[in-house]
């Protein structure tokens, strides 16, 4: 799961207050954990992909979320967590619904249509559609130069991408899986914002496992009464293999990292993770599952990133925050 609002507006400190570091082995620690961050979440794109081909979408990614989330709470109602309050349990509600349902489910599902790599660089502009967001429709900031920049390259970066794959316009099978990943970003755009905005204080890992768990259950029940749908006793080692992955590398060891880090480093250096993953998703895919790997593709990753990078900025420098 990619993870939000940090490196936009630099508000971590709102949600996730950084702890102070000892001694150096702690720091080198934290590195560590951005290192795992920046590689791993780089390469669930390659194992959705994996686990697509052999289970309907909607329920691999169901699985993996009520899975991850299951394993999450099990672990604070050991600890001695107790339930969220109401309030609590209303946001994380509509925060499972967008984060995990619509993000989640849609990302996953468009892994069918389209490769991998592309997926997680389109997946990875979600920052430009946050300033868009804030800016036109909460109308709670102004673009300034930096971000203009960003956003103008980073639009153009995806358009250099679509040059390569103007052939693959025409089939209605890959314009399908990009709607559905582009639904999914802006839908991450809008969770994002809401986040910020109504956030409680709470055990971040907490609320993520009930993100998870609500989701999960949600998109279960979406994928057995729509059909997308096949029973367990019918799928072979591949998909339980790719299960497996998301759950434990993607979702338990990756956000743990994510989490431990952004506690003892500043948030920026926390965000590299946000440039990082497109690349080792396109390079993944080209390795390991033959996906295309042009010239015109990389410079248009680079390009993609470099706006995104200039949006980011554009935003702190605008908040006194770097």
């Amino acid at each position: 799961m990619k993870h939000y609002i940090y490196d936009v507006y630099g508000r971590a400190k709102s949600l996730i207050e950084p702890v102070y570091l000892r001694n150096q082995s702690d720091r080198t620690k934290a590195i560590l954990a951005v290192i795992v961050v920046c590689f791993f979440w780089g390469t669930t794109w390659l194992a959705s992909k994996k686990g697509v081909q052999y289970m309907p979408a909607l329920q691999l990614a169901g699985l993996r979320q009520f899975m991850a989330g299951t394993l999450f709470l099990g672990y604070f109602f050991i600890k001695g967590f107790k339930l969220p309050t109401r309030q609590q349990f209303i946001q994380f509600g509509w925060m499972s619904l967008l984060m995990i349902v619509i993000n989640n489910g849609f990302s996953t599902w468009s892994m069918k249509y389209i490769p991998s790599g592309l997926g997680a660089v389109i997946g990875a502009a979600s920052p430009l559609w946050i300033a868009v967001i804030s800016t036109f429709v909460f109308k709670e900031t102004r673009l300034n130069t930096m971000t203009i920049i960003g956003l103008l390259l980073g639009i153009g970066g995806i358009l250099i991408i679509f040059s390569d794959y103007l052939h693959d316009l025409l089939n209605a099978s890959f314009s399908i899986g990009l709607l559905l990943n582009l639904i999914a970003s802006i839908v991450w755009a809008f969770g994002t914002i809401f986040t910020v905005k109504q956030a409680t204080r709470v055990n971040p890992y907490f609320s993520i496992g009930w993100q998870m768990f609500l989701g999960g259950a949600v998109l279960l029940t979406v994928a057995r009464f729509s059909g997308q749908y096949t029973p367990l006793s019918g799928t072979g080692s591949q998909v339980w293999y790719a299960i497996l992955y998301l759950v434990f590398v993607g979702s338990l060891i990756t956000y743990s990292a994510f989490v431990y880090a952004l506690k003892r480093l500043p948030a920026q250096q926390v965000s590299i993770y946000a440039y990082v993953n497109p690349i080792v998703a396109v390079i993944i895919g080209a390795l390991l599952n033959h996906e295309k790997l042009t010239l015109v593709i990389a410079m248009g990753t680079a390009v993609t990133l470099l706006g995104i990078y200039l949006v980011n900025t554009g935003f702190k420098r605008k908040a006194g925050l770097g």
